[in-house]
């Protein structure tokens, strides 16, 4: 199960650098789901550029400020640490915040310039009235495979919807590593040094594609 748990959340990560929304016009689409197809055109944009994706800093710091205005990062953050998140120090909760976010734009980043053959159908968007909360349904497509199934969970705030969870296949991303990082907190016996050892892990790896 833990293998096919990694295996659905790679598949997420390429998602919102490879989006590209089939037989679907933005004035067809509701809200969240216009929100999920503008971080994607900017992105799909880029990939014909292959110039521009030989750099991965300057691709990683795109793909920050592609997702970055769709993504509520404070949120996933929190809901993936759960209960060590109220138990940490406001420093520890920024300082996690600031490397988990490095490590989910550079792993978008990876797979930016890695994959290209994705496209997406957007399904009927189930949306009460009034709600500041949704599922916005969708199907990756790729030559010759079976649709899979990718869910973004989505919350209006500040007059904008973000995405705070996404679930490939059933599989969620924040319960996938809300479970590997209470792992590592029982294994290295506190919070601040799996924020450290995140940390450099993302600076390691920066400095090797930047090398």
């Amino acid at each position: 199960m833990k293998t096919k748990q990694f295996s659905a959340l790679g598949l997420f990560i390429v998602l919102f650098s490879l989006l590209t929304a089939t037989g679907a016009k933005a004035s067809d689409l509701l809200p969240p789901q216009q929100a999920i197809q503008e971080a994607s055109d900017k992105l799909q944009q880029k990939l014909q550029d292959k110039a521009f994706s030989q750099n991965f800093a300057q691709v990683a710091q795109f793909v920050d400020q592609a997702i970055n205005p769709h993504t509520d990062f404070d949120k996933i953050s929190e809901l993936v640490l759960g209960k060590l998140w109220n138990s940490a120090s406001s420093d520890e909760q920024t300082r996690f915040k600031r490397e988990f976010q490095t490590l989910l734009v550079r792993t978008y980043s990876r797979a930016f310039v890695e994959f290209k053959d994705w496209t997406v159908r957007f399904l009927p968007l189930e949306m009460a009235s009034g709600s500041n909360k949704v599922v916005v349904k969708t199907e990756v497509l790729q030559p010759g495979l079976q649709p899979i199934s990718v869910n973004y969970r989505m919350l209006l705030a500040n007059g904008g919807w973000k995405a705070y969870d996404i679930m490939i296949e059933g599989v969620s991303l924040v319960t996938n590593y809300r479970s590997t990082f209470s792992n590592e907190v029982k294994t290295k016996g506190s919070l601040a040094a799996v924020i450290d050892g995140l940390a450099k892990r993302n600076a390691e790896a920066l400095a090797a594609k930047n090398s």
